[in-house]
């Protein structure tokens, strides 16, 4: 039970909450979020979720959070936002991941992943918070970073924190997309923040920045062409129509915030620490990827959100990357995994990849047939 102002509560909730680390909070009461859960549904419906079958369990449980799979009672939600920007605008630049400024050598990584998996910290401070809403008000608190059924991005946007972008994303006036959100519902009644409206106007620059066209019209995604899906949660082989805009996307995608005019800031910035990209992967190669047996992976990928797509994923990704972007330097590598996987989804995606590297190499030829000095043909390199 509150026994002072709700005031001076959320005050202080406000000062612990960035004492933590986070960048925003805001605060949005329990209501009625009909709306908001009739375009979830049309989103299951239409299949737009892909594979992600866990999007369409407990579809009841999202229309409210006053309930056992939340919390029984909800009356305050408190979202918290965690900057993640990237401290660099030219990570997308070829140059950079060659370097491996943006991920591994030869593939981009996006930007949240480039460093601890943020659910292992972000869960310790909302817990933190938590108890500090607990003690400061005497009602129930249960914090939340990806582990309830909840329309997180509509809480947010009713809390303030941001509005929502046409890319879907959360966009946080001065902060930009670049925000992980967690959560603390609470059965405390707190004064709820002013709800954000989109502020996106007439600009379509993320729908139109889409590699694989995964927007099929603005505030819409259809998961099951977006590249972040294929390389993270989807399963199995990705489908050869979406493989060359794919790139060298080896992780995740940050096309869409990366050319956001709300993520373009003037003033330069240190990556946190927690986000910054480690020494095992700015040290690797994709190549070195395929090589990777269980126990390799799962030390490679100790405390890092890459671990996700299991070994197999991983090596389907890198085989991508290099059919879109490989020389003849790596038909060695693609040689080797034929002939050491057994996963037939994997040997056929390396000879897909062999036949595209060829592929270059002789329009290369045919186009400079006395240009290749150095025994490799001079189209090999072109991207």
């Amino acid at each position: 039970m509150i026994t002072e102002g709700t005031e001076r509560v959320e005050a202080r909730i406000r000062a612990r909450a960035s004492a933590l680390g986070f960048a925003r909070v805001g605060v949005a009461r329990v209501q009625d979020i009909s709306e908001d859960f009739s375009r979830y549904q049309t989103f299951i419906a239409d299949g737009m979720h892909g594979s992600m079958a866990y999007l369409a369990h407990n579809q009841e449980s999202r229309r409210t959070l006053d309930t056992t799979a939340v919390l029984e009672g909800a009356r305050s939600v408190i979202v918290c936002a965690t900057d993640y920007r990237p401290a660099e605008r030219s990570a997308t630049d070829r140059a950079a991941v060659e370097a491996g400024a943006a991920g591994l050598r030869g593939g981009r990584i996006a930007s949240y992943a480039r460093g601890q998996d943020y659910h292992n910290f972000l869960r310790k401070r909302l817990r933190r918070l938590a108890e500090f809403v607990r003690s400061e008000t005497g009602c129930e608190a249960r914090p939340m970073v990806d582990t309830a059924p909840i329309l997180e991005r509509v809480w947010a946007r009713l809390a303030g924190v941001g509005f929502v972008g046409k890319n879907g994303l959360i966009i946080a006036p001065g902060l930009g997309s670049f925000a992980l959100l967690g959560e603390v519902v609470t059965t405390a009644e707190l004064a709820p923040d002013s709800p954000l409206e989109s502020r996106c106007g007439s600009c379509t620059l993320c729908l139109d920045a889409c590699p694989t066209e995964a927007f099929p019209k603005p505030f819409v995604l259809d998961a099951r062409r977006c590249v972040s899906f294929l390389t993270i949660e989807h399963e199995g082989p990705i489908p050869e129509e979406l493989r060359a805009p794919m790139g060298d996307r080896f992780y995740g995608c940050d096309d869409c915030q990366d050319v956001c005019p709300f993520n373009k800031s003037p003033v330069p910035r240190e990556v946190s620490p927690q986000f910054a990209l480690g020494t095992r992967w700015s040290t690797r190669t994709v190549e070195s990827i395929l090589a990777l047996d269980d126990a390799e992976f799962r030390r490679l990928t100790v405390g890092s959100p890459l671990g996700r797509p299991g070994r197999d994923g991983l090596v389907r990704n890198a085989l991508i990357v290099l059919g879109n972007t490989g020389d003849a330097r790596h038909i060695p590598a693609l040689r080797a995994t034929l002939a050491r996987e057994s996963n037939a989804s994997l040997l056929a995606l390396a000879q897909w990849a062999i036949a595209r590297i060829e592929a270059r190499s002789t329009e290369g030829q045919q186009r400079s047939p006395s240009a290749a000095s150095d025994g490799v043909p001079s189209g090999a390199h072109e991207r």
